[in-house]
C-alpha cells in the first residue's frame, strides 16, 4: 500500500510538471509576436516616419530639449530601453528568488509590456515622443518578463528533459511569430480592402501584438506555480544587485566561463538577425517584399530547427549540438559572402540556413545554462543571462559598422561576424560542463 501511495504521488508530481510545461510554452507563444511583428518588421520604419513628421527643418526632433536626428530616434529608444532593463532585471530577479513569488512579477512585467504595445495604436501624426516612451516600456518589460520566464525552466523540467522542453518553448514562439506575421502582412498589403489607410493598418498590427501578448499570457499564469524561496536576504538597488550577482558568480567560475562564451557567440547571432535585412537591401538590391518573405521563412524553419536540434541533443548532448550549430553559423555566413546580387532565391536559401540553426542554438543554450545555476538563484542568474542575450549585444553591430566604414563593402561586414562564432566555439569547447554542473550543486544528466 505504501509503495502504491509513493507511485501515485510520483505520477501526480509528473503530471503536475507536464501541466506547467505546457503552460510555460505558451508564454513564448504570447510574447514572441512582439519581437517579430513589432520590433523586427513594423515599429522601426513607422516610428521613424512619425519622428520625421515632427522634425524641424534640419531633420531634428527635440525630446526633453535634446536635439536628435529623426532617423536615429528609434535606435536611441531601443538603447534606452536596454539601460532600463539592465537596472531592473537584477533587482526583480533577486526579489523573485528571495520571495519565491515569480508569478506576480511575471504578470506585472508581461502586462506592462502588453499594455504599452497595445497603446501603440494611438501612435499617429507627430506623436514620436509617445512612441518612444511606449517602446522603452514595452522593450524593458519584455526583457524582465523573459528573465523570469527563463528562470522557471530548472523548476519545471528535470535535468534530462530540459533540452527538449526549452526547444519546444522556442518552437512555440517562432510558430506564433510566423502565424501573426502572415495575418499582419495580409492586412497591411490589402489595407484598402479592409477600409484602412496604410498607417492605420500598421497601428492595428502593432496593437494586435499587444492584445495577443496579454491574452495568451493568461495560460502560463494559470498553470505555473510559485515555489518556496530557498534564499534569504534584502534586495539591493538594481546596479548594486547586479554587482552582487556578478560577485556571486565568481564563486562559480565555470558558470561564468559558459556565460562569456554565450555572450560572444550570441552577439554574433543577434547581429546577423538585425543586419541581414540591411545586407539584403543594400548589398544584394532586394526589395521589401523579398525581405519580409525571408523573415517569414526564418520563423517557420526555426520551429523545425529548434525541435530537430532538441532531438540531436538527446543523442549527442547539448554542448556538442551547440558547437555543431556554431559551425553551421560559420558556414552559412561564408556562403552569404558569395551570394549574387538581385537573385532572391539565394537569399531565401541563406534565410533557410539561418532559420534552421537559429532556434536550436538559442534553445539549447538556455537549457544548458539552466544546469549551471545554483539552486535557489534561478531568477538572479537568469537576469545576467538575459542581459547577455539582450543588453550586451553591441560589439557585433559595432564591428559590422566599422568593417563597412573601412571597406565600403557589406560583404566584408557580414563575413567579419564569423569571428564571434569561431571565438565562441573555442571558449565553449573549453568549458567542462559536467564539472560545472556538479560545482553548481545540481545533478549531472547522463547526456549533456
Amino acid at each position: 500500500m505504501g509503495t502504491d501511495t509513493v507511485r501515485a504521488g510520483t505520477a501526480d508530481q509528473a503530471a503536475g510538471l507536464r501541466r506547467e510545461q505546457r503552460g510555460w510554452y505558451f508564454y513564448d507563444w504570447a510574447c514572441s509576436v512582439y519581437s517579430t511583428s513589432v520590433l523586427t518588421v513594423f515599429l522601426g520604419p513607422y516610428l521613424t516616419s512619425v519622428a520625421e513628421k515632427a522634425a524641424d527643418a534640419d531633420g531634428y526632433v527635440h525630446p526633453l530639449g535634446v536635439p536628435v536626428r529623426a532617423g536615429s530616434f528609434f535606435a536611441y529608444s531601443v538603447s534606452l530601453s536596454v539601460i532600463v532593463a539592465v537596472v531592473l532585471m537584477p533587482l526583480v530577479g533577486a526579489a523573485a528568488d528571495r520571495t519565491g513569488r515569480k508569478k506576480p512579477l511575471l504578470a506585472a512585467a508581461a502586462y506592462t509590456g502588453a499594455a504599452a504595445t497595445t497603446g501603440m495604436f494611438f501612435l499617429d501624426g507627430d506623436r514620436y515622443l509617445l512612441g518612444g516612451l511606449l517602446l522603452v516600456a514595452a522593450n524593458a518589460a519584455q526583457s524582465v518578463a523573459m528573465m523570469l520566464y527563463n528562470s522557471y525552466l530548472p523548476q519545471i523540467a528535470p535535468p534530462e528533459e530540459r533540452d527538449a522542453v526549452s526547444s519546444r518553448g522556442w518552437a512555440f514562439g517562432y510558430a506564433a511569430g510566423a502565424l501573426v506575421l502572415v495575418a499582419d502582412l495580409v492586412l497591411y498589403s490589402a489595407h484598402d480592402s479592409f477600409g484602412l489607410s496604410e498607417t492605420a493598418a500598421v497601428r492595428v498590427c502593432l496593437a494586435s501584438a499587444g492584445l495577443w501578448w496579454g491574452a495568451f499570457t493568461l495560460v502560463p499564469l494559470r498553470r505555473l506555480r510559485d515555489r518556496q524561496a530557498r534564499v534569504a536576504g534584502a534586495t539591493a538597488p538594481g546596479l548594486r544587485q547586479l554587482a552582487a550577482t556578478v560577485r556571486d558568480m565568481r564563486r562559480h567560475p565555470l558558470t561564468l566561463a559558459f556565460l562569456l562564451a554565450y555572450l560572444i557567440y550570441n552577439d554574433g547571432i543577434q547581429t546577423v538577425i538585425s543586419q541581414a535585412s540591411v545586407y539584403g537591401s543594400e548589398e544584394l538590391g532586394l526589395g521589401q517584399s523579398t525581405l519580409i518573405v525571408a523573415v517569414l521563412l526564418v520563423q517557420v524553419l526555426a520551429v523545425a530547427g529548434a525541435l530537430a536540434m532538441g532531438r540531436l541533443a538527446r543523442t549527442y548532448g547539448a554542448k556538442r549540438t551547440i558547437l555543431g550549430s556554431l559551425v553551421a553559423w560559420t558556414v552559412t555566413l561564408g556562403a552569404g559572402y558569395f551570394l549574387p546580387a538581385g537573385v532572391p532565391v539565394w537569399f531565401f536559401v541563406l534565410a533557410s540556413g539561418i532559420g534552421l540553426v537559429l532556434g536550436g542554438s538559442q534553445a539549447l543554450s538556455r537549457s544548458l545554462f539552466s544546469h549551471l545555476v545554483p539552486p535557489g538563484k534561478e531568477a538572479e542568474y537568469f537576469s545576467a543571462y538575459e542581459m547577455s542575450d539582450r543588453g550586451m549585444s553591441w560589439l557585433g553591430p559595432l564591428l559590422f559598422g566599422l568593417t563597412y566604414q573601412l571597406t565600403g563593402s557589406y560583404r566584408s561586414a557580414i563575413i567579419s561576424l564569423v569571428a564571434f562564432f569561431v571565438i565562441g566555439f573555442a571558449l565553449l569547447a573549453r568549458v567542462p560542463v559536467r564539472r560545472a554542473i556538479g560545482e553548481a550543486g545540481n545533478p549531472i544528466p547522463d547526456r549533456i
